[in-house]
Formats: structure tokens, sequence, C-alpha cells
């Protein structure tokens, strides 16, 4: 399969509200829309996961990353201008929208959103995962392909047949060239230049 084809395969699941296996910047992640709360509870259902829990989104660009939180702080703006490794960073006040209803394109899942307002988004340093949401038009949920409280796969080998029989698409091994094996920085921005480091 060429890299057009995997792109095309993904896309057309994700658009459709299903499920997708592909690598990222970090480690490989189970993904979907992430203003589809349908399709981000079957992420949760296939990771047996509490909805509790908020979930990290990728972006292709911080443009896409406005649409979706009320404001970008300034201090999130420079922390992706100098960043040179994977980094999660949490922004408050997502634009998020309401728990029952129906999803749209303009707001974020309400179950990819933690209990106060904020999200945890990424720019990947990945051309593959950017493409995937720059195409889509809206960010992807990126969960590590593990059934929660087990290891996290640091390859695809390690991924769980189980895990790999539940999605609807599975993007080749082969296009895996920039997986690090290891989960990305998390860093917590507030509007007022406040940062906290939760994960280095």
């Amino acid at each position: 399969m060429k890299r057009d084809e995997a792109l095309a395969g993904a896309l057309k699941t994700l658009r459709a509200g299903g499920t997708i296996l592909y690598p990222t910047d970090t480690v490989w992640g189970l993904g979907c829309d992430a203003t589809n709360p349908e399709a981000v509870a079957r992420i949760f259902d296939i990771k047996r996961r509490s909805e509790a829990k908020s979930l990290v989104l990728l972006a292709s660009d911080l443009d896409m990353v406005a649409k979706y939180v009320r404001q970008v702080p300034s201090m999130a703006v420079e922390l992706v201008e100098v960043n040179d490794k994977p980094m999660t960073i949490i922004y408050p006040d997502a634009q998020a929208g309401v728990p029952g209803e129906p999803g749209d394109r303009w707001h974020l899942a309400w179950n990819t959103v933690a209990e106060d307002g904020s999200v945890g988004m990424r720019i990947p340093l990945f051309d593959f995962c950017r493409d995937l949401a720059f195409k889509l038009g809206r960010p992807l949920v990126s969960t590590s392909a593990n059934i929660s409280g087990e290891p996290t796969p640091e390859r695809f080998s390690e991924i769980p047949q189980e895990i790999k029989d539940a999605v609807d698409f599975v993007v080749p091994p082969s296009f895996d060239t920039a997986s690090t094996g290891k989960a990305s920085q998390i860093i917590k921005v507030g509007m007022d230049g406040e940062v906290e480091i939760i994960r280095m």
C-alpha cells in the first residue's frame, strides 16, 4: 500500500465515524475524529477505559488548535515555535459539544475534554499525522494502543491482536517512520502565562 492509499483509507474511515490504528510521533495510537462523540466512545470501549479520563488530540497546526480552544495562550505559541520533540500542551477552555447531543465539526466531542474544560493537543512531528488531520479538517484522537492499565506498546508488533481486530482501519506498519516509542512531554499553560510541567 502506498502512502496516499494509506491516507485515503484512514480518511474514509474517519469521515464515516470509524476508528483507526496509526503511527504517531510517539507511539502507535488509536484514533478517530475528535469532533464525533460516538466515535470517541468507541475508542474508550476498545481500550476498556473510563470516559472520565480525557484524551490527547492531534492537530495539523496552531490554526487548527485555535478553532477548538477559545483562546490560545501566547506562552503556548512560544512553546510550539521552539519545540523540537513531541510535546502535548493542555489548553484551557476548549470549544466542546454538549453531552448527550450529536457532535458537529465546530466543537470537540464532549468526551475528549477534561472536567475542568481543558484539552490536551499536540502538533505531531510526523507529516503522516499532520497530513491526516489537515485533510480531515479537524483534530484526531490519539491515545495509546493498549488496554487501559496494561503497558503501552512501543512498536506495532507489541500491540495486542484484540486492539488490531477492534478498529475499522489499520495503517500499515511500514509507515511507522517517526515513532519514538515514548510518550510525549505534557505542559499545561494558562492564559496569564502560567506553565506547569505535567510530564517531561
